[in-house]
């Protein structure tokens, strides 16, 4: 028995020689294409460059989803027409950027104008764990109103996604850079 009780002091003392240290936090390394663009193949009253390691779909309407498969994101297009309603279009596009605010941290807008193009817009970058992380609308203020949404086909986690949005957020500038109007 006494043998049994030195034998188990020993292990003891012996497995006690090395310090248990916390394990360092790891960080993702997520790697992206770089982006190269070409323009918008589906016919609608509007045209802008989108990525081309995207799928673009479309929807009725002339709306149309711009998907993202390896980030499991899209990016949400609709379009309306203009008919004396522009102040209730970006009343409304407001409301469903601040629909957000529950689980946003802060939303921060940055306003887009190309007056040679007739382009005008707003771009809001949502922070914290809400639902779509990057919104905008653009018109040219007479005939025509985009609005887009970002979505991710995951639980929101704004620190898990961050990387992915900082992505998809230059293919929205990029869209709104090249958007041109088509007059019928």
């Amino acid at each position: 028995m006494r043998n049994i009780g030195i034998i188990i002091l020993f292990f003891l003392f012996a497995s006690c020689d090395n310090e248990t240290l916390p394990k360092p936090k790891g960080f993702l390394s997520l790697k992206y294409q770089k982006a190269s663009y070409e323009p918008l193949k589906l016919k609608r009253p509007f045209s802008f460059e989108v990525p081309q390691n995207s799928i673009v779909k479309d929807e009725p309407k002339n709306w149309l989803k711009i998907q993202y498969p390896n980030l499991k994101a899209s990016l949400d297009v609709t379009y309306r027409t203009i008919d004396g309603n522009l102040r209730e279009l970006l009343v409304e596009s407001e409301r469903l950027v601040f629909k957000h605010a529950v689980k946003a941290e802060q939303i921060s807008s940055n306003d887009y104008t190309d007056a040679k193009k007739r382009v005008f817009g707003t771009l809001y970058e949502i922070t914290g764990n809400a639902a779509s992380q990057i919104q905008f609308h653009i018109t040219d203020s007479t005939k025509h109103f985009i609005k887009g949404a970002l979505y991710f086909r995951t639980k929101p986690n704004y620190d898990s996604v961050l990387p992915a949005v900082a992505h998809i957020k230059k293919d929205v500038l990029k869209l709104m850079e090249t958007l041109q109007w088509k007059e019928e």
